[in-house]
C-alpha cells in the first residue's frame, strides 16, 4: 500500500504553516494580506472536497427537474433559468425549491461555511 498526498491536505498544510509561523511575525499590513490569502488556499481546499459530491446534487436536481439525462450541467442551469423565467416552471414547486435550497446551502459550505444562516439551519437540519 502506498501513502497517497491528496491536493487539499497539501492546500491545508500551507495556509496551517502560514498561519501558525509566518502570519505572527508580520507587519499589520503584510499580515492582513496574508490573511486574505490564507482564507483563499481555505476556499480552495472546500472546493477540492466538496466540488464533486455538489455538483452530483445539482446534476441529479437539474435531471429530475427538466427530466434531461443526457444535457451537461452548464446546458440544465441554462434551461431551468429559461423555464423559470418563461413561467413554464412554477416556483411555487416543492422540487424546485428543494433543488434551490440544495443548491444555495452547497454553494454557501464551500464559500462561505462561517455564515451565521448557514451554520443555524445546517445545526436544525443535520441528522
Amino acid at each position: 500500500m502506498r501513502d497517497v498526498t491528496h491536493p487539499e491536505q497539501l492546500v491545508d498544510a500551507v495556509a496551517e504553516f502560514l498561519r501558525e509561523r509566518v502570519l505572527p511575525g508580520l507587519d499589520p499590513t503584510l499580515a492582513y494580506e496574508l490573511r486574505v490569502g490564507i482564507n483563499a488556499l481555505a476556499l480552495a481546499a472546500r472546493a477540492m472536497r466538496q466540488e464533486g459530491a455538489a455538483t452530483a446534487r445539482e446534476m441529479a436536481g437539474l435531471q429530475k427537474l427538466l427530466g434531461d439525462s443526457e444535457s451537461d450541467v452548464e446546458t440544465l442551469n441554462a434551461r431551468l433559468c429559461d423555464a423559470i423565467a418563461s413561467g413554464d416552471l412554477a416556483l411555487d414547486r416543492p422540487d424546485l425549491i428543494e433543488h434551490l435550497w440544495t443548491r444555495a446551502l452547497d454553494r454557501l459550505a464551500i464559500d462561505q461555511p462561517g455564515y451565521s444562516a448557514y451554520r443555524r439551519y445546517g445545526e436544525t437540519t443535520e441528522d
